[in-house]
């Protein structure tokens, strides 16, 4: 753990010279985002369907938590796609770590810490927003919302850490966003409740790591968490974590031992 804490700050330092250029953007986004499909379309939306089509709360209230969990997907994907194979192939940021006593867990872990640090701050940014907006109806409900969106993140971020180690090209992320990143974004339950879709691709919502963090963001905004769905929800999303973790691990130790030789 002490070569972790001493790894993160390599990351610590680099975020405090580059905070400042996303700071706005954390704001002004999800500013944007919900005045625009919130309240905008969301009036549409309750004055044509009315709250009793979305478990009886507004659509602003219901796309909200949904909105925070797509937000930590997305961050997620951004700091272990490119950000990460970068230092594999262009960089050597992970090379000139193993010339120090890391070891490729360390590496692993360190950065990780790192992107979980990252997730907290962007989403409790997030919430900040919700909470002028009216939608984060108590402090324990926004915390355990935070907490949720965290989870989720990691639960996409580690399998994405050994997707960027385990690809050649840096062309094959598209793949990744068309198939994995836009789809869970869309189809995970964030704008429409996913039992309105076509029973035989219903299912697929309910495989995605995103759909459950949604159900956790929404439960906990909204005050209408359960214990035993709660429960499970975030079973499946430390499964996610631990099996894209063991691939991670697994993914950083033969590149780096290809570099090496």
């Amino acid at each position: 753990m002490e070569l972790v804490r001493r790894q993160f700050d390599y990351w610590a330092t680099t975020y405090r010279r580059s905070w400042k250029g996303s700071i706005i953007s954390s704001f002004v986004n999800p500013l944007l985002f919900l005045s625009a499909m919130g309240v905008g379309l969301g009036g549409y939306v309750d004055d044509s369907s009315g709250p009793q089509s979305l478990g009886g709360v507004s659509y602003l209230a219901f796309l909200a938590p949904g909105l925070l969990a797509t937000t930590a997907l997305q961050t997620a994907v951004s700091e272990s796609s490119f950000a990460v194979y970068g230092k594999f192939k262009w960089n050597k940021v992970y090379s000139s770590m193993t010339a120090t006593p890391l070891r490729v867990v360390d590496i692993l872990n360190g950065n990780l810490l790192y992107v979980g640090f990252r997730l907290a701050t962007t989403c409790a940014v997030f919430l900040i927003v919700l909470a002028a907006f009216g939608v984060a109806g108590s402090i324990a409900g926004a915390l355990g919302a935070l907490l949720s969106a965290v989870l989720v993140g990691m639960a996409c971020t580690t399998p994405v850490f050994g997707y960027s180690a385990w690809i050649k090209t840096d062309a094959a992320f598209a793949v990744l966003f068309r198939l994995g990143l836009i789809p869970m974004f869309l189809f995970s339950g964030a704008f429409f409740p996913v039992d309105q879709m076509p029973d035989t691709i219903e299912w697929l919502a309910y495989l995605t790591p995103v759909w459950h963090g949604v159900e956790l963001c929404r439960g906990f905004t909204l005050g209408s968490a359960e214990l035993w769905p709660g429960v499970g929800h975030v079973g499946y999303l430390l499964v996610w974590i631990a099996v894209g973790w063991l691939w991670a691990r697994t993914a950083f130790q033969r590149r780096l031992v290809e570099a090496s030789s």
